[in-house]
């Protein structure tokens, strides 16, 4: 099963808690493996980059489907830029 389960971390000094499948999270692991970080540092890094009123569940959800799509979108803006015009 692929349940949604409540997860926490501490980011720059602060816990904090989302929400993500266990698929999501799967990948935000093997993301954090491939770029050889810490995966509390893969998530951070992610944090930094959504406007404050963004959900972290959402923005990480889609930080997966950038990476997944990752040199299968010829050049396109990442799904999650705000450039981007489907």
């Amino acid at each position: 099963m692929n349940a949604n389960r409540k997860r926490s971390v501490t980011i720059r000094g602060h816990r904090t808690s989302f929400s993500v499948e266990d698929a999501f999270w799967n990948c935000l692991k093997r993301m954090a493996r491939e770029r050889d970080l810490a995966l509390s540092a893969l998530i951070a890094e992610i944090d930094a980059g959504r406007a404050e009123s963004d959900n972290l569940s959402s923005r990480l959800r889609l930080a997966v489907l950038d990476w997944a799509l990752a040199g299968k979108t010829d050049g396109e803006a990442p799904i999650s830029s705000p450039d981007r015009n489907p």
